[in-house]
């Protein structure tokens, strides 16, 4: 398998990310720590050798897990993400805080979750509008220099923000929102991530499961899609039934509509790394079955013509 450089870093990885979102009960509820722990092995048989977390996710309960999950791995043949930013107290409270102090007491954190002496990739999970950005930077660089991380990047940021980080320091990555029905970072923050060499990590590729083919689109969720109006109603129907029309292209390559809709979003040139969100082995081994594929640039549009936007 073809791995990818991320950005300016060295880290090379595979365009299929193992995502642990999944792990954070508040958004997706309680799941089987037995059987994430079991899908985030068969990433790697499968030939997935990247996983991405948060310290946020269930306030380091994903990053706990992950720990235990990967521990078993051979650490030099895995790329390792994980995010900070959330502040997060024993009551449940939360806010921003990308400060030098907190950055370096939540890697250590982190790593003590994780059961791992580095980070692969550390990422800032949003722009702290509370602390100047070359205080955060001194703090990413220190961590570098120490050893404790390999490269630092950032998510959720807009180009003016990008623009800024850089002139501070050295963000290898960044990790956007983009999916084929979710595509407005395709005007500027891509392009800019091309031309700056910041190697780009989409997530929710998936569209939250929407992009899979699974649904008809009078599924109820118990869960946050519950309140999401692309989940809801005539529009969840409208959606779903564009996603199911894929079916004769997904065919015609021999793929599942899950992995024709990720091949089509890494086939994108200023897209790097996919990040899918997973919840049992079987997810897994379907989104690892687009490693390796490609489809016609006449089947690329047709299935973004095919999807529109939501």
């Amino acid at each position: 398998m073809e791995l990818v450089r991320l950005g300016s870093s060295e880290l090379k990885v595979t365009p299929v990310c193992y995502g642990s979102w999944q792990l954070s009960p508040r958004f997706w509820g309680e799941q089987p720590e037995d059987t994430l722990i079991a899908a985030m092995r068969r990433a790697f048989e499968v030939g997935v050798n990247f996983y991405d977390t948060a310290d946020a996710y269930g306030d380091g309960h994903s990053e706990g897990v992950m720990g235990k999950a990967l521990k078993e791995l051979p650490r030099d043949e895995i790329v390792v993400a994980t995010k900070v930013y959330h502040h997060f107290y024993e009551d449940g409270h939360r806010h921003g805080d990308l400060s030098h102090d907190y950055i370096l007491e939540e890697c250590d954190a982190s790593l003590k979750r994780l059961q791992m002496d580095y980070i692969d990739l550390y990422q800032c999970h949003s722009f702290d509008h509370s602390t100047p950005m070359e205080e955060t930077a001194e703090a990413m660089e220190k961590l570098l220099k120490g050893g404790k991380i390999r490269a630092y990047g950032m998510s959720n940021f807009t180009v003016e923000q990008m623009r800024l980080a850089g002139k501070c320091g050295n963000f290898s990555t960044l990790q956007p929102l983009y999916n084929l029905f979710e595509r407005s970072n395709e005007k500027d923050v891509l392009p800019y991530c091309a031309a700056e060499d910041i190697g780009t990590l989409v997530y929710s590729p998936l569209c939250k499961g929407l992009l899979t083919g699974k649904y008809k689109g009078d599924e109820k969720f118990d869960d946050f899609r519950g309140r999401i109006g692309m989940f809801q109603g005539e529009k969840f129907k409208e959606l779903a039934g564009r996603v199911r029309d894929l079916k004769p292209v997904a065919d015609k390559y021999g793929l599942t509509i899950t992995q024709l809709v990720l091949v089509t979003t890494f086939q994108h040139p200023l897209i790097d790394v996919a990040i899918v969100g997973i919840k049992n082995p079987a997810q897994i081994e379907d989104a690892a079955g687009a490693l390796g594929k490609e489809i016609s640039r006449e089947d690329y549009y047709n299935v973004r013509s095919t999807l529109g936007t939501a």
